[in-house]
């Protein structure tokens, strides 16, 4: 559909009309007047037709001064409506890629698998469902670091975590940090509804700030933690025993998850890993709300291009006019010298 954005500036094609008739002219000088020696040559030399060079320069003027106040009037061309997903969520997916995450004690279609490598199956799939949500991501090790801020982009953020590897941000795990970079993010966004998945598989060994202070912190902001421990109960590699989960410090995951009205996940496989991300689907839906968009594509540049094109042509014909004529009162000077 074809539209104009501001049809007022049409009123601006009279401006020309008003100015003829509201500006008066300018005055004539009486006086001497201009002695012409050769008027006798002038006379007799073959005359050309005024009338149509100034015709035509008066229409090329009208013509540029028309285009000009039509693109003033922003002629725009508007698309059909297209469905825009709305999110009142911004969701930020905090994971541990510390040292102990190359553990082999999780099964994923019964072959044992390191922590973080079904953290990345389950939770890339779990990001891929959050259409309309913004999602961000986090890796922590001995410190945080924002690896994608929030977007509706989900396959990048996908694929950022994919390429996560262990031992990135250090080795220990600074998960009071984490939650603080958390809150950094998702409180700068005027969204209600802030939510940080913490997923990790051990106890709080690095930073400055203590995971209860942090989500104190975050509580007060509006920030909701859901907190998942990451780990079977004896994990078991090449025959020997690693010992599992017992570094998981679950009372302080369950009360960080518990200070923001949010709820603690124990994960002991990638069944229980997919279980969890399926709850979560359910606890914090995807907004379904749309808006329509109309993409509008602006007209306006042709109008004004060809306006420019015909001011530049009528200003270089009154120079080469003006030029003309200056090489015609020379001439018959020339004539007359002896």
């Amino acid at each position: 559909m074809f539209q104009l954005a501001w049809p007022w500036m049409a009123l601006a094609v009279a401006a020309p009309v008003l100015v003829a008739y509201l500006v008066p002219p300018a005055e004539r000088r009486s006086g001497a007047a201009l002695r012409v020696p050769f008027y006798a040559e002038l006379a007799q030399s073959p005359s050309r037709p005024r009338r149509a060079p100034l015709g035509a320069l008066g229409a090329m003027a009208a013509c540029a001064w028309l285009l000009l106040v039509f693109a003033a009037c922003r002629p725009q061309w508007v698309h059909d409506p297209l469905e825009v997903p709305v999110s009142g969520r911004d969701l930020l997916l905090a994971v541990d890629i510390s040292g102990s995450m190359k553990t082999v004690d999780l099964f994923r279609g019964g072959v044992p698998e390191s922590r973080l490598a079904v953290v990345k199956q389950v939770a890339g799939e779990f990001i891929g469902r959050r259409a309309g949500d913004r999602v961000g991501l986090i890796l922590f090790g001995s410190r945080p670091y924002l690896q994608s801020p929030l977007t509706f982009d989900q396959t990048s953020v996908r694929e950022l975590l994919d390429e996560a590897e262990i031992g990135l941000a250090g080795e220990q795990t600074a998960i009071g940090d984490a939650i603080g970079l958390a809150l950094k993010r998702l409180r700068e966004r005027p969204a209600e509804n802030r939510v940080l998945i913490l997923l990790t598989d051990g106890a709080n060994t690095a930073g400055e700030a203590t995971p209860r202070d942090a989500a104190g912190l975050a509580a007060l902001h509006g920030m909701k933690i859901y907190a998942i421990g990451v780990g079977a109960d004896q994990s078991t590699a090449l025959g020997r025993s690693l010992g599992g989960g017992a570094d998981l410090d679950e009372d302080t995951l369950k009360t960080v998850a518990g200070l923001g009205g949010g709820r603690y996940f124990r994960a002991r496989d990638a069944r229980e890993l997919e279980d969890i991300y399926a709850l979560l689907d359910a606890l914090e839906p995807v907004a379904r709300d749309v808006e329509l968009l109309r993409p509008v594509r602006e007209l306006f540049p042709a109008p004004l291009g060809i306006a420019l094109g015909l001011s530049a042509g009528l200003l270089l014909a009154v120079l080469g006019r003006q030029w003309r004529h200056r090489m015609r009162e020379r001439l018959p000077a020339a004539r007359s010298v002896p």
